[in-house]
């Protein structure tokens, strides 16, 4: 999906509850959407700690445990700052206690080999300019996702004018004829579900 997708959403400042708000003030359907758009991403960093399918599971749980205790207290007071860093900084946290706890006990197969690829593992993609993010960056994962995550909020019509002008690159005027709708009316639809998506993820991208 093109990083450009976001072009044309409206300033995010003017946006009174996004996603983050709503997890601060405890509403379980934001927690469970920040568990969907983040939940695939620390299961695959604790996968690739070595962690096998079992442990890994049971570290997200522990992540997202510390998540819903510290989240208050995270804030975005510089540019560099991201809730992608942050998340990644608790899930090393984590999968080097649940290493420190099996010191001492037999260790499975691969145990050792697992804890030096953890000193190995890069810091996950940061949040970057829309316009220069990669298919393998972690704000292009969210993207994705978060789009997943609407989708069912827009009729079939309006999703379709967005979809073939922000991530197909058509042009409004070719997707109006052939939707049989006006180009202003495509360029709202285009609006209204990068709004939406904006509304989701300010503060996380």
């Amino acid at each position: 999906m093109p990083g450009s997708i976001f072009s044309d959403a409206s300033d995010p400042s003017s946006i009174s509850s996004t996603l983050l708000d709503r997890v601060r003030a405890r509403r379980p359907d934001a927690w469970e959407r920040l568990v969907d758009l983040y939940g695939p991403v620390v299961y695959r960093w604790c996968r690739q700690s070595g962690l096998g399918p079992e442990d890994a599971a049971d570290l997200v749980q522990e992540v997202f445990t510390a998540v819903a205790t510290h989240v208050g207290g995270f804030r975005r007071d510089r540019p560099s700052d991201s809730f992608g860093a942050w998340l990644r900084t608790i899930t090393r946290n984590k999968i080097r206690d649940h290493y420190r706890r099996r010191q001492g006990k037999p260790q499975a197969q691969g145990g050792t080999e697992a804890h030096e690829q953890l000193a190995q593992i890069g810091e996950p993609p940061e949040p970057s300019d829309p316009s220069t993010a990669t298919d393998n960056g972690l704000d292009a994962w969210l993207s994705r996702r978060g789009l997943e995550l609407v989708r069912a909020e827009f009729e079939d019509r309006t999703w379709e004018a967005f979809r073939r002008t922000a991530v197909e690159g058509q042009s409004p005027a070719h997707v109006a004829e052939d939707l049989g709708m006006t180009v202003p009316a495509v360029y709202q639809a285009k609006s209204r579900v990068l709004r939406r998506l904006r509304q989701e993820l300010d503060e996380l991208l």
